[in-house]
């Protein structure tokens, strides 16, 4: 693995950090042990984590849907917007997470400190730039889907409130970003717990003027996401900075130290230990060598988030032409499509974290071992969510918004996208798999196929093909997932993401 020349960089335990002595996940050397356990206990908090991520979202749709569908179409074109940029800064965190995670499997503390480090500056800097563009631009980029004058208004006003908010969500990135990468997954958890808990509180308030809030409508909605998302920040980088963990006593009848006390309850009590790596400022200093690695790194993997949500982008200007109600069924099959990429995601997130760590310590069999793991836990997730899509459409849609007219093509709509839902477990794994490795330009490559060689030539001649109409715009969504999952597991099978370096 590529080295810095920087003599700061000593290695081992250093001065910002260390492996902790505490007993559970306080201190855990992820490289060892049962792979499966360590899957697991990475994994679920990720779930969790990702849950609320998409709670987020999706609770601003569900309020956002009483005030109308014009509101609903509004904040759905808005919220592609919204997450092509985070596409883009999650890929721009995945070039700081691979490398972080192979110093943190090879033992070197201190290089993972200075990484995450720099991985602040580039988040700051991308921050200022989407406010910028939040100010001048975002009437200048929903004008491009032609909407309704009142699905245009509501969508200017939630998308500037967004991107000017950007830091908030571009600094929660890096921050729960770090503390995965190096094995800490109960921590942003955690705290993704809390501030959500604050945005299902508050959003109501500010979107219908209850209480003494005023009546901010779709407005109300983006700003309870900037709030919260705040809050968020400033407890994850407290934990981060003070070098602290949060986990759970979960064994029967032994205390914190593992003594046995006799007692016959399975606790699941938060508790604080020092985690395996301490974020510490002292002695920074820009270093734009390993700015350029981590963009290096981390620029396949932005192309690849932001071409998937621009390919969204692009899916929406074929879709709008059949009127509101099908941009608001649309934009819930999107809505209930996230909240199914979950486990996937968070699972592939863990499988990464383990095969970068385990690369860093010279074990690629484990790390392949990590992945197949997952993703075998990733497709029974997917195929039983499927069924369940299946069994009950309308009961889901209803959850989001009950117009008849909406309804009619929600259902379809969902049905059709079960075709690719069934095989999005392996898209979702295998591409974290190899951007946690650091190997983030073949995933590029394979999500410029599947986007602009299938999806979306599909989706422009389908609705021309019978009767089809906007059900053809489904059907191509759902033959890029079967394309992309074939397409990741011939590559993953080569083996060579085992041998990349960064």
């Amino acid at each position: 693995m590529e080295q810095s020349g920087n003599s700061s960089w000593t290695g081992g335990r250093g001065v910002a950090g260390g492996y902790g002595g505490g007993p559970g996940a306080f201190g855990r050397d992820w490289t060892q042990g049962s792979i499966f356990g360590n899957l697991l206990k990475l994994s679920w908090p990720m779930v969790v984590s990702s849950s609320l991520m998409m709670l987020g979202p999706t609770i601003d749709m569900i309020w956002v849907g009483r005030l109308g569908s014009a509101s609903v179409a509004g904040v759905g074109v808005a919220g592609i917007t919204v997450q092509l940029t985070m596409g883009a800064m999650m890929g721009l965190a995945m070039g700081m997470r691979a490398l972080i995670a192979r110093f943190i499997g090879a033992r070197d503390i201190d290089s993972a400190n200075h990484v995450a480090q720099q991985g602040f500056v580039i988040s700051g800097g991308f921050a200022l730039l989407m406010a910028v563009i939040g100010i001048f631009l975002a009437e200048q980029i929903l004008g491009i889907f032609d909407l309704d004058p009142d699905v245009m208004t509501e969508g200017v006003d939630y998308l500037r409130i967004q991107f000017i908010g950007m830091a908030a969500v571009s600094f929660r990135i890096m921050v729960e970003g770090v503390m995965q990468a190096s094995g800490d997954a109960i921590t942003p958890m955690v705290t993704a717990t809390i501030y959500r808990i604050i945005h299902v509180a508050l959003c109501p308030f500010l979107i219908f003027g209850w209480w003494i809030f005023p009546e901010m409508g779709v407005t109300g909605a983006a700003l309870t996401n900037v709030i919260s998302q705040s809050l968020g920040v400033v407890l994850a980088l407290g934990y981060l900075l003070n070098g602290r963990a949060l986990s759970f006593i979960g064994r029967s009848g032994q205390d914190e130290a593992g003594r046995p006390t006799g007692s016959r309850y399975f606790w699941w009590i938060p508790r604080h230990g020092p985690s395996r790596m301490r974020l510490s400022f002292k002695n920074f200093r820009f270093d734009f060598t390993i700015i350029w690695r981590i963009i290096r790194i981390g620029a396949p993997a932005m192309v690849s988030g932001m071409q998937r949500t621009l390919g969204q982008f692009i899916l929406m200007k074929f879709v709008s032409p059949f009127g509101k109600f099908a941009v608001a069924s649309h934009t819930i099959v999107q809505r209930t499509e996230m909240v199914l990429f979950i486990p996937g995601m968070a699972f592939g997130q863990a499988a990464g974290v383990l095969a970068g760590q385990n690369l860093g310590a010279q074990k690629p069999e484990r790390a392949e071992r990590s992945a197949w793991i997952s993703l075998i836990i990733s497709e029974v997730f997917m195929i039983t969510f499927s069924l369940v899509l299946l069994l009950w459409p309308s009961q889901i849609v209803r959850i989001f918004n009950s117009e008849p007219e909406v309804l009619e093509i929600a259902v379809t709509y969902v049905r059709i996208a079960t075709a690719g839902y069934v095989l999005m477990g392996f898209v979702a794994t295998l591409m974290n798999v190899l951007s946690g490795a650091g190997d983030t330009v073949p995933p590029m490559i394979i999500s410029l196929i599947t986007a602009w060689g299938v999806q979306l030539p599909l989706a422009f001649f389908l609705p021309n093909v019978g009767d089809l109409g906007v059900y053809g715009v489904r059907w191509a969504i759902s033959s890029g997932f079967i394309a992309g999952s074939v397409l990741f597991l011939a590559y993953f099978r080569t083996g060579r993401w085992k041998r990349k370096q960064v």
